[in-house]
């Protein structure tokens, strides 16, 4: 199977929390990469060209790559169908869930579509810091859906005093688990937290876009930066013991949000490589065949909030084979392959 699947990002948070600036500014730092948006509610949506999409299951370009689509969700297999047809293009696709919208639903329908250019790309629960304990009051399922996140992103962080916002994380931190928290004024979170920003053909990572030129950097304003989070690189020569990196995997520390890249199985799969996509709780493997000519190696990127790089970086190191005598055994692959996402073709041996 293609590792080329489409992350769906599941945006979710109570009315007034900044969900629809969030997902504004994801739009306008969209740059290269072509954003599929399904929303419930066009009302916020700073985008002119979404006015025109008032019927549900209308969908409109927005002009930079990206498409947008009012959504029935009880049809979200219909709308992710339209969205991920291979002239769309689409890098990613973020649902917008409504302010008073289940979001464990609309997770649990992103993991039971039958549409194979998907992949689940995590729930982000957006908090609004100053109406945090007053949402709860008037919300009881607050709780209960942080506890659902795989990101928290405590908004409208320039709006409370220092001691307040230190509290709310701390709340959050505790009702969200092993979720990655990360405060944000604006909305303005690092898109890289949440999916690959991809580099338009010609432009070197990291240079001023058209975009920017013409509206602007946000990344320029220094009295808004993005929300801060760690990104950790790791090559590694040696093969992984299956068995070790799959306790490695399960026992992943708190704000570890996202891990992507290569492993190398050595003599416990020899003839292939195994794509990684990690994402909150959840996790795939998709195993290929090594490119030709191509030094085996393994290669991850992991990204969190609040990580100990350091440490992450011994563990991974502590996976690696320690010699021949270390091969693992004819069941050493069992946890990677409960994984592996069965293709059509492949019977169902459960």
């Amino acid at each position: 199977m293609s590792t080329q699947q489409i992350p769906v990002v599941v945006l979710a948070g109570f009315l007034g929390a900044g969900k629809t600036t969030l997902l504004n500014h994801l739009l306008r730092s969209a740059r290269g990469t072509r954003i599929g948006v399904m929303v419930n509610d066009f009302g916020a949506i700073g985008i002119d060209a979404m006015t025109v999409a008032g019927q549900v299951g209308s969908t409109v370009s927005l002009g930079n790559g990206c498409l947008c689509c009012a959504v029935d969700a009880g049809e979200l297999d219909e709308y992710l169908e339209v969205l991920t047809r291979p002239e769309s293009r689409l890098d990613v696709i973020v649902i917008e869930a409504s302010g008073l919208a289940e979001p464990e639903e609309l997770v649990r329908m992103v993991l039971a579509s039958e549409n194979e250019r998907v992949v689940y790309g995590g729930l982000v629960q957006v908090v609004d810091a100053s109406e945090f304990e007053a949402t709860r009051q008037r919300h009881p399922g607050t709780d209960r859906h942080l506890g659902l996140a795989d990101l928290v992103v405590v908004n409208k962080a320039d709006r409370v005093a220092a001691d307040e916002l230190r509290s709310v994380r701390k709340t959050v931190a505790g009702l969200a688990g092993r979720a990655a928290v990360v405060e944000a004024s604006h909305g303005r979170v690092d898109p890289e937290l949440l999916f690959d920003r991809v580099v338009p053909e010609g432009e070197i990572e990291g240079q001023m876009s058209i975009e920017d030129i013409l509206y602007g950097s946000e990344e320029a304003d220094d009295a808004h930066p993005h929300a801060a989070y760690e990104s950790l690189s790791v090559t590694a020569t040696t093969p992984l013991h299956p068995r070790r990196l799959m306790a490695f995997l399960d026992s992943r520390p708190e704000g570890l949000y996202r891990i992507k890249g290569f492993v190398d199985l050595g003599p416990a799969d020899p003839a292939n490589r195994y794509g990684v996509h990690a994402v909150g709780r959840f996790l795939r493997f998709y195993p290929e065949p090594w490119p030709a000519g191509e030094e085996r190696l393994t290669q991850l990127v992991l990204i969190g909030s609040g990580i100990d790089t350091p440490a992450l970086r011994k563990e991974l190191a502590s996976c690696e084979l320690n010699g021949p005598q270390d091969a693992p055994d004819e069941h050493g692959m069992w946890g990677v392959l409960r994984y592996v996402q069965r293709t059509e073709e492949e019977p169902d041996e459960s």
